[in-house]
């Protein structure tokens, strides 16, 4: 048998496959839309639903009603909260939204933006997940391009469906409701470039998170001031007023006297800024920033040692600016109180506003709901500080660190020490600010005392949604959403309660609707002590089921 000899051919050369810096995109769209549905549907859901209850709260007012707003929202207090106004002599359903929700809702919308412009780039990047993808056929602007079309795309769903809820609940024109709700989402835009940006300048999630939330504030800010310093008779705001994008979407003056050339700054800056995003994404080191982090100590100091510690720091950045916006904004609203006398009459003869503050002192009724607000306000961050364990165990930083020497119950008492005290500063930081923005427009009653025994005694109902979050985290991980259905439970029986009659079962859910009111009544120590029994019962609870279950959660 005899071999036969083949002659080697000649040597072939495959050829690199050639990407563009745009390969990929689709596909990363794709598994961002995945990875982020329920989360959309979820922001898409609650803004549509705040329009609705607020323009429900509008077409109840009547005429009457919204005049007494009108009112009020010409005193600068309500024009720093709010924004210049428009209509105010004939006060409209049309006007009241565009002068009262585009604000909120744009600062909302921007802070989605966001969030889902950091969590797909920089945030990728720094997990290392990004590095894996870009292995493959994927180019290197193909998650921020994909990542601005999710924000585009969910933008555009949420001001359509916002639009119809406009124009079916305030039975306003179907052109100008869309035209309002897209104003927002152009707005939301100008800052989801902002934090494209802020992503290719920052190594770090966290901060460039807090970067593009720097600039949002600034901002709100900058129109606060210049809306306040305009003349009252032309308002049209200040030079300082249109530095900020916000100012851009309340000038097109919606459902009063549309202009709607503005927002052609909103496509006009948000362009520029993608062209800065995408030149700097080309310069800098893929899993690098163009500001290089300062390197940190060799060890540790005393203060920054064991696990209350860790959660301190992980912790402060989100307190202290949490602390200061709600500050500013109760300190505001305190402003607002030396206006009541003025529309006292009007506000109570109305059913809405008598369902809701009911019959008395309208100003220690006022304070009540803001002081319910306030409390709103700081159980929303000790709610998020909660979860926090939750996400640490989700990035792996959780296994690792108790794998040492720290045991679960040290780990997660630190993270349950820190939510209460956090939510304590909030709170009553929010009630301080209240007071002082009453006082210095010389309202003296409700005294600071009085006001203070108000926020005191939300801090049992406080504890038992910090518990309820670690206990769900303890024994059922992937039911901690459940929290945040709770959360905007508090708010639908806290607001509208009485004014959709709610029976006392469906409002017993809610644990701030045990809390006692100081202001119109005498305290019932009896729910104050259910309340932190419930709380107590709930953290023995937390510590139980961490203990036995594995981590992470399979």
């Amino acid at each position: 048998m005899t071999a036969t000899a083949v002659a080697p051919g000649p040597l072939v050369r495959a050829r690199p496959t050639r990407t563009s810096a745009l390969t990929g995109t689709g596909r990363m769209l794709r598994l961002m839309l995945r990875r982020d549905r329920w989360r959309l549907l979820v922001w898409a859901a609650a803004v549509a639903a705040l329009y609705a209850s607020a323009l429900g709260e509008y077409v109840l007012l009547g005429q009457q009603g919204l005049q007494a707003r009108a009112v009020l929202m010409r005193t600068p207090a309500m024009i720093t909260l709010a924004g210049p106004g428009y209509g105010l002599d004939r006060y409209t359903v049309g006007a009241a939204v565009a002068n009262e929700l585009v604000l909120w809702m744009l600062l909302a919308l921007a802070v989605l933006s966001i969030l889902e412009i950091v969590r797909h780039t920089r945030a990728e990047e720094e997990s290392g997940r990004s590095e894996l993808l870009r292995a493959g056929a994927v180019g290197r602007h193909a998650p921020s391009v994909a990542a601005l079309a999710l924000v585009v795309l969910a933008q555009a769903v949420i001001a359509g469906v916002s639009g119809a809820v406009v124009a079916a609940v305030g039975g306003l024109p179907a052109g100008g409701s869309l035209a309002l709700t897209g104003g927002v989402a152009l707005g939301a835009l100008v800052f989801a470039a902002v934090a494209l940006v802020a992503a290719q300048v920052s190594e770090h999630a966290r901060t460039a998170t807090g970067l593009s939330l720097a600039v949002l504030g600034a901002a709100f800010v900058a129109r606060a001031l210049g809306d306040v310093q305009a003349d009252l008779a032309v308002q049209h705001g200040t030079a300082l007023s249109w530095v900020s994008p916000i100012a851009w979407v309340q000038q097109t003056r919606a459902f009063v006297a549309p202009r709607w050339w503005p927002l052609g700054l909103c496509l006009a800056v948000t362009a520029a800024l993608l062209v800065v995003a995408a030149v700097l994404g080309s310069r800098r080191d893929f899993g690098g920033g163009l500001l290089v982090p300062r390197g940190g100590r060799a060890d540790a100091p005393a203060s920054l040692r064991g696990s209350f510690a860790l959660a301190w720091r992980q912790q402060r950045g989100g307190l202290a600016w949490t602390t200061l916006g709600l500050g500013a904004m109760w300190f505001a609203t305190g402003g607002v109180v030396s206006s009541l006398p003025k529309v006292t009459s009007t506000l109570l003869e109305n059913p809405v506003y008598r369902a809701v503050l009911g019959e008395g002192d309208l100003v220690r009724a006022f304070l009540r709901v803001i002081g319910l607000y306030v409390a709103l306000g700081a159980a929303a961050w000790a709610a998020a500080a909660a979860l926090r364990p939750r996400g640490e165990e989700q990035a792996g930083r959780a296994e690792y660190l108790l794998a040492t020497a720290t045991s679960r119950r040290r780990w997660l008492g630190a993270h349950l020490a820190v939510a209460l005290a956090g939510g304590v500063v909030v709170q009553l930081t929010g009630v301080l600010a209240l007071w002082a923005g009453a006082a210095l427009t010389g309202v003296t009653d409700p005294s600071f005392g009085a006001l203070l025994a108000l926020g005191a005694v939300y801090l049992p109902a406080l504890a038992v949604l910090v518990a309820l979050g670690l206990a769900l985290f303890a024994w059922v991980p992937r039911a901690t959403p459940l929290l945040w259905a709770l959360y905007a439970w508090l708010f639908v029986v806290g607001v509208f309660g009485d004014l959709l009659h709610l029976p006392d079962p469906a409002r017993g859910v809610s644990p701030f609707w045990w809390v006692p009111d100081p202001l119109l009544g005498s305290v019932d120590p009896a729910r104050l002590v259910g309340l932190k029994v419930v709380a107590v019962v709930l953290m023995v609870l937390a510590f139980a089921g961490f203990r036995r279950r594995d981590v992470p959660a399979a």
